[in-house]
């Protein structure tokens, strides 16, 4: 299409990070895998060239998300987990824990809680 990269393919950058998925109109849009030159890793949704709905991120230390993504930032409910076992289950808003969630300890213990802007406020009565 006019010499826009359109519809499914693979593209390589000099820095050897690389996408495979869907093209629109030369953007990055619809499912695909990104695989940073740096070793960390998206898969999953995108729209004009940012990550956008469900997806994995994962990092070369282990660290992983799955969840949703809304302009490149986490958003909604989605699942963090750290390579000792810790994990918050939760809510997101522009990129930070934010609003109810569950974190898990690395000794496998949970608590809920209440998140604002990456900071646990309190946690929530246990029975």
């Amino acid at each position: 299409m006019d010499g826009k990269k359109h519809g499914e393919g693979l593209f390589v950058w000099a820095d050897n990070s690389n996408y495979k998925g869907s093209f629109d109109q030369n953007d990055i849009h619809g499912y695909g895998k990104y695989k940073w030159a740096d070793g960390r890793m998206f898969e999953g949704i995108w729209k004009h060239n940012k990550m956008h709905g469900k997806g994995e991120f994962k990092w070369p230390d282990g660290r992983k998300y799955i969840g949703n993504y809304e302009n490149d930032k986490k958003e909604g409910h989605g699942v963090f987990y750290w390579p000792d076992g810790r994990k918050y289950d939760g809510y997101w808003k522009n990129g930070k824990q934010h609003g109810f969630g569950s974190y898990t300890s690395e000794k496998g213990i949970s608590r809920a809680g209440e998140w604002e802007q990456g900071q646990r406020l309190h946690w929530l009565p246990t029975n």
